[in-house]
């Protein structure tokens, strides 16, 4: 019975402090700032990616969709210093906005793909059914990314493995190539290509970011050489421009790397 006295009296003595705090902090706290509406948008863009895939297997609609995705994410981050809106809120909604338009709309595009396709090597059903899941490694280890990069302090100026809306855009690219027949996708190729852009994704490779230290030369070589490289494949592989850009950066960041961390 004393027990029970002292374990009430606590409960009392507790919920009222935890739920005034509460209210403080939802007091202080801005939910529909411009910054945070784009990260939405950002969000509902994935969402209705997603949808097309599942509903209508519209590769190149949902394609679209997370390009505009990308766009409100690259927006909501400049948004948000240029008004001075920046907030712990808005880099936690960023991350979920993200997951969903480059984690999990990439990783249903590749199921989808996956149920549409054959086995290269003509292996069986029952085999080749259960391992389907396996493409929602993508969207796991997207979260990994994200929640990594909010804590990691040393991506200022550069990235620490693949960002996310890179890897969501190459292979959505792929998937819209394959439905035109462009490239041939099988079962096998396609859990390949999942499991290791999901390994990129948390990979320690250092990817440079295309943010200029002023207009000059000096600094920026790496920079200007690969948009210049990105030109010359927009123009003679149009077809294939994103795709192809997408993994020349990761072929050159991969290098940059192995070059860096041998000296």
């Amino acid at each position: 019975m004393y027990l029970c006295k002292i374990f009430g009296f606590i409960l009392m003595y507790k919920t009222p402090c935890k739920f005034e705090n509460n209210i403080d902090n939802d007091m202080n706290i801005r939910l529909f700032t411009l910054p945070n509406m784009l990260t939405l948008a950002n969000l509902v863009a994935g969402a209705a990616a997603i949808v097309c895939v599942l509903q209508y297997h519209a590769y190149e609609t949902a394609f679209w969709l997370i390009i505009a995705a990308a766009v409100c994410d690259f927006f909501d981050g400049m948004v948000a210093r240029l008004l001075n809106q920046m907030s712990p809120l808005g880099v936690q909604l960023d991350s979920l906005a993200d997951d969903i338009s480059f984690g999990l709309a990439p990783a249903v595009v590749m199921y989808d793909a996956y149920m549409g396709s054959t086995s290269l090597y003509e292996l069986p059903a029952n085999i080749m059914e259960p391992l389907r899941f396996v493409v929602f490694i993508i969207a796991a280890f997207s979260a990994l990314r994200l929640a990594k990069f909010n804590i990691d302090t040393t991506q200022a100026t550069e990235f620490r493995g693949l960002p996310t809306p890179a890897n969501a855009l190459m292979l959505m690219s792929l998937a819209v190539l394959a439905e035109q027949g462009e490239v041939a996708l099988y079962q096998e190729h396609i859990l390949l290509i999942s499991v290791a852009a999901s390994l990129l994704l948390i990979s320690p490779i250092r990817m440079f970011a295309l943010k200029f230290k002023g207009f000059g030369l000096r600094g920026n070589e790496l920079r200007y050489g690969f948009l210049a490289a990105a030109a010359l494949i927009i123009v003679f592989m149009p077809k294939y421009a994103l795709l192809s850009i997408i993994v020349l950066y990761i072929v050159v960041s991969t290098l940059r790397w192995l070059v860096s961390k041998e000296r």
